[in-house]
């Protein structure tokens, strides 16, 4: 579908060490490990509407810490299909010891309705995965 990402390419500190991370929440999430090599790995979906690819890769020796404030990326977000799975993966995350940034809730300042959970990767980059259907007819403007 035009416009919807083809891939995304994250860099972590250690892929080993984000591996089993990224593992349980991309399949998830419906991704399937596609490849892995000295550098890092990839996550392929595949959906009748596309494809999208996340590959997490080694990042630069002596490369400064993630500011997500600062130039850059400050957040990938990823739709769920029900407040109840927002819960199930908030449920996966918690049995993982993956870091909360915040549990499942309303959020109406960004939309009505917007129930999430945000949460962050072994390297601090924050994730965050959300239920808010739009109405029929809306063109996200």
């Amino acid at each position: 579908m035009r416009g919807s990402i083809h891939h995304l390419d994250l860099t972590v500190r250690d892929p080993q060490a984000s591996r089993d991370f990224y593992a349980k929440v991309l399949g998830f999430l419906g991704y399937e490990l596609s490849a892995e090599g000295e550098r890092g790995f990839d996550f392929d979906l595949r959906t009748p509407a596309g494809f999208c690819s996340i590959g997490v890769m080694r990042a630069r020796a002596g490369a400064p810490d993630h500011d997500r404030y600062g130039p850059g990326l400050h957040h990938v977000a990823w739709t769920a299909d029900s407040r109840e799975d927002v819960d199930a993966l908030y449920a996966l995350l918690l049995d993982i010891d993956a870091e909360i940034l915040d549990p499942p809730a309303d959020y109406p300042r960004y939309a009505t309705p917007y129930y999430a959970v945000f949460f962050a990767d072994p390297d601090g980059l924050k994730l965050e995965f959300v239920y808010s259907p739009r109405p029929a007819g809306a063109n996200g403007s």
